[in-house]
C-alpha cells in the first residue's frame, strides 16, 4: 500500500479533466480503482470532493489516498529501439501540437492484449521540460495516417473540442472495389453495434443507431473494377467509412470485417492490408493565427497498390473544397 500523497496541479495540467489527470499521474494503480476512489469522494481537491469531469486549475492540491499499487516490473521501459521508432512516426511538431503518420497494425492505445502502442510509447516524445504529449483523437489499429498530438492540457482540450463540435476537416484515401456507380455523394446511415459475437462489429440501424454522415468522393478509377476514393466523415463513429463503404456496395479492400467477396485485382493482395489511410486534417491553430493543414504520405505497402492500379499518390487537391466546412 502507498502513503497519502498530495500533488500540486501544474500549469501545464491547467483545465485538465481530473480522471485524465489521474489517469497520467497514477499509471501505477489500475484504472478501475482510480474511478471507484472518485465514486466513494476518497480522491479530494483543495480538501473537498470531485467528480470524474471536474476541471483542475493550476496550484490546486490533490489529496490521492493510500492505494494499492501495481507490481514492480510491470510497468513497461521504453527501449532506446522504441523511442528512434515513435520519433521515426513524427511529420510535424510546432512546439504546440505533433502529428504522427501511424503505421498500420500499431494500436493507439492498449487493452487486455494490447501491450504495444501508441500511447505507451509517448514518453519518447516528451520536451526538454519531460512534458509528454497527449492523444487527443484515436485512429483503428488498421488505418494509417494523421494522428495529432497535444503538448499541453490546453491544446488537448481546445482540439478535444474541435473534433467534439465537427471543427476539424478529416481526409481519409481508400482503394474500394468496384467503382462506385456514383462518382460523388452523401451518405446518411446511423451506426450502433451489432451486438452478438463480434461486439466492435458496427452495423446500420437508422432508428437506434447513432447520426452518421460521410462525403465521398472518387478520384481516379480503373473503369469499373476498383477506384481510388477520398472519404470526409463529417461525424466520427466507429468504423463508419468502412461500413458506409461497405453499404455502397463498393467495400474498402482488404477490409476483412466489412468487406464483401473482392475479385481479383491483379498487382493487389487484397487480404495483405486494410487499405484506408488518414491522409489529411485541416483545423484552426488552437493557439496561433492560422490554419493547420498536415498531410501523411501514403506508406510503402499502399503506394505499391495505387501503382499497381495507376492511380496517383501524391494526390494534392482537397475533393471537398467547395463543401460548406
Amino acid at each position: 500500500m502507498s502513503k497519502i500523497r498530495h500533488i500540486t496541479v501544474s500549469e501545464d495540467d491547467d483545465e485538465q479533466r481530473l480522471d485524465r489527470w489521474l489517469k497520467k499521474n497514477l499509471n501505477e494503480v489500475p484504472y478501475g480503482l482510480v474511478q471507484k476512489l472518485i465514486r466513494q469522494g476518497q480522491l479530494r481537491v483543495d480538501g473537498k470532493r470531485a467528480k470524474a469531469d471536474t476541471r483542475l486549475k493550476a496550484g490546486q492540491v490533490v489529496r490521492i489516498p493510500p492505494v494499492q499499487v501495481r507490481e514492480a516490473g510491470e510497468q513497461r521501459k521504453l527501449t532506446e529501439k522504441d523511442v528512434d521508432f515513435i520519433k521515426s512516426l513524427v511529420i510535424f511538431d510546432d512546439g504546440d501540437i505533433i502529428a504522427l503518420n501511424k503505421p498500420a497494425g500499431l494500436s493507439v492505445q492498449g487493452g487486455s492484449k494490447i501491450k504495444y502502442h501508441v500511447d505507451g510509447l509517448l514518453d519518447g516524445l516528451m520536451n526538454k521540460s519531460g512534458v509528454r504529449p497527449r492523444l487527443v483523437h484515436r485512429l483503428d489499429k488498421d488505418t494509417s495516417g494523421v494522428l495529432l498530438l497535444a503538448r499541453s492540457a490546453k491544446v488537448a482540450k481546445a482540439l478535444g473540442d474541435m473534433f467534439k463540435g465537427r471543427d476539424i476537416k478529416k481526409i481519409y484515401w481508400a482503394l474500394v472495389a468496384p467503382t462506385p456507380e456514383l462518382h460523388e455523394g452523401t451518405i446518411r446511415a446511423a451506426l450502433i453495434k451489432s451486438g452478438g459475437p463480434n461486439k466492435e462489429k458496427m452495423t446500420v440501424d437508422n432508428k437506434e443507431g447513432k447520426k452518421a454522415v460521410t462525403e465521398y468522393a472518387v478520384i481516379e478509377h480503373a473503369m469499373d473494377k476498383a477506384a481510388f476514393v477520398a472519404f470526409w466523415p463529417r461525424t466520427g463513429r466507429t468504423h463508419q467509412i468502412r461500413v458506409h463503404a461497405e453499404l455502397m456496395g463498393c467495400p474498402i479492400i482488404g477490409d476483412e470485417k466489412y468487406g464483401l467477396e473482392h475479385a481479383k485485382i491483379e498487382g493487389i493482395k487484397t487480404t495483405d492490408r486494410l487499405h484506408l489511410h488518414a491522409q489529411r486534417i485541416i483545423c484552426p491553430h488552437p493557439l496561433r493565427k492560422g490554419t493547420l493543414d498536415i498531410a501523411a504520405p501514403l506508406p510503402p505497402e499502399l503506394k505499391k497498390s495505387w501503382k499497381a492500379l495507376g492511380f496517383s499518390s501524391s494526390h494534392k487537391a482537397d475533393p471537398f473544397a467547395d463543401l460548406e466546412f
